[in-house]
């Protein structure tokens, strides 16, 4: 199996390892928690919106797409939710007290995945789509973001409903993050209030 497939399938469960060396390092200060909430928050908000316009496809274990979407967040780059998602991985290295090794660690992690998860989609979005994903890739940046939506995109209604639907996961892995780094913290505090 192509390595880059095996990222695609497994990327629900790559975080987890990182997860679990952040609990067991967590040095959690408040001011870096609240960068985490902001940067969790600002993370699932860009997922959100491009969930709304990509719909459920965005959660399958198969590489492809029934469309070529392009609307929304993809009119101003093509990979939102993966941006959305080093957001998030950022946000919850902060929550865990923002060390600059671990900052490091998701960020490189969050590189390496995204770029082979990338790369095999693109490929696939070529086949699938030739001179329509060709035109697109020429006009919407891989990973920085356009100043002005691409004027070419295809309108698309968002589906706010579907797309809160379709992140219960992401949701239900942010409120654990945020609950069990915030008892790390609170048990640190308490500590120091009572010595």
């Amino acid at each position: 199996m192509d390595i880059r497939q095996l990222f695609f399938k497994l990327r629900s469960y790559t975080p987890i390892p990182l997860l679990a060396l952040l609990v067991a390092t967590a040095k959690p200060g408040l001011v870096p928690y609240l960068w985490g909430l902001a940067l969790i928050l600002l993370g699932e908000s860009c997922r959100m919106w491009a969930v709304a316009h990509a719909g459920g496809a965005t959660r399958t274990r198969a590489v492809g797409a029934p469309e070529l979407v392009t609307s929304g967040p993809f009119a101003r780059t093509r990979n939102p939710l993966y941006i959305a998602n080093t957001m998030i991985y950022l946000g919850i290295t902060c929550l865990a007290g923002g060390r600059l090794v671990w900052i490091l660690a998701a960020l490189g992690f969050s590189m390496l995945q995204y770029t082979l998860i990338v790369s095999l989609e693109e490929e696939t979005l070529v086949k699938l789509f030739g001179f329509e994903y060709e035109f697109y890739r020429r006009h919407v940046p891989r990973w920085l973001l356009r100043p002005l939506a691409w004027d070419w995109s295809v309108p698309r209604q968002p589906d706010w409903k579907d797309a809160w639907r379709n992140e219960k996961h992401t949701r239900l892995n942010i409120i654990v993050s945020v609950v069990v780094f915030g008892f790390i913290w609170w048990v640190k505090y308490r500590s120091h209030v009572i010595t």
